[in-house]
C-alpha cells in the first residue's frame, strides 16, 4: 500500500484578468443598485450566474473565469502569499 500525498496542480490563470472581469462585474452590480459583494458571494457559493447582472456583459465575464481558480486566489490573496 503506497502511503504517499497526492499533489493537488492545476492551470493558474493570469491574476490580472480575473481581477479585471471582477473588477467590471463588481462596477456593474454597484450601478444597478446591487450590494456586489453579497451577489458575487452567492455566486461563488452556488456557481448560479443569476446573482450577477447582465448589465455590461458582467454574467458572461464572470462565467469565464474558473470558480476554483478564483477561490485560490482569493484565499491567497486573504493570506497575502
Amino acid at each position: 500500500m503506497t502511503d504517499k500525498t497526492r499533489e493537488f496542480s492545476f492551470y493558474t490563470p493570469n491574476n490580472n484578468s480575473m481581477k479585471e472581469v471582477l473588477t467590471v462585474v463588481y462596477d456593474a452590480l454597484v450601478e444597478k443598485g446591487y450590494n456586489p459583494i453579497n451577489q458575487i458571494v452567492g455566486y461563488i457559493l452556488s456557481e448560479d450566474p443569476t446573482y450577477i447582472t447582465t448589465h455590461n456583459n458582467a454574467r458572461n465575464l464572470i462565467r469565464r473565469i474558473d470558480r476554483d481558480d478564483l477561490l485560490r486566489e482569493l484565499v491567497k490573496s486573504y493570506l497575502g502569499i
